[in-house]
């Protein structure tokens, strides 16, 4: 029985630490390079996979990443802030040219009545026919 449980922990150490390696990222490797730690690895299989959960593992953190803390950006550093100014921009350049077009078809209007803007037709005291004009 001995015979075949020692050859499978000494597999499954082996491939576990291998595949531990591999997956981990080359820059938090630590002591050597990843493949160097590869070659340590598969030239001695137990030992390179307990020296690399011993020395070139990189410590992962138990808890949650730590907090980090925005600080302030002014203004023109901030891309939601200059997203926000271009989005404000254009409302007001759209709302300055709606308020022109209204401003000449008002004017159109009253040319082609012969009013001189009082909203007034024909002395009745009603508004114009067709505006929205409240007194």
């Amino acid at each position: 029985m001995l015979r075949v449980v020692v050859p499978i922990i000494v597999l499954v150490v082996f491939v576990y630490g291998l595949i531990d390696l591999i997956r981990t990222n080359a820059r938090d490797v630590k002591g050597i390079s990843k493949p160097a730690w590869i070659a340590v690895q598969i030239v001695l299989p137990v030992l390179g996979a307990v020296l690399w959960f011993l020395i070139g593992r990189p410590r992962g953190n138990a808890g949650p990443a730590p907090a980090t803390y925005r600080h302030p950006t002014a203004p023109d550093d901030d891309p939601e802030f200059l997203r926000n100014l271009e989005v404000r921009r254009r409302n007001q350049a759209e709302a300055d040219r709606l308020k022109k077009l209204k401003d000449d078809l008002e004017a159109r209007e009253r040319d082609l009545r012969g009013d001189s803007g009082s909203g007034e037709a024909h002395g009745t005291g009603d508004p114009a026919p067709g505006t929205d004009e409240v007194k």
